[in-house]
């Protein structure tokens, strides 16, 4: 799921070298925290969120196939929550 998130990221942003995506697992859920420049935010987010929303959904499928759980989150500087 993660060579997923960062193959389909980084065809999204203008800085690729500049993202970091990291995992954590914990009670079958796998939370990914993406950090990129501001300037990218809205392109992984999308038009009215439709980008974000479409790689959790390809997220949370791929996750139960394997029984578990997928939570994906756009961390901004200085703060952190979901995107």
């Amino acid at each position: 799921m993660q060579e997923f998130l960062e193959f389909v990221i980084r065809h999204l942003v203008d800085f690729p070298d500049e993202m970091m995506l990291t995992t954590s697992e914990a009670n079958k859920k796998t939370i990914f925290k993406l950090r990129v420049r501001q300037s990218d935010i809205g392109k992984v987010v999308g038009k009215h969120g439709q980008t974000i929303l479409a790689i959790r959904n390809i997220l949370n499928a791929a996750a139960a196939r394997i029984g578990q759980k997928a939570v994906f989150e756009i961390i901004e500087e200085g703060r952190s929550g979901e995107g």
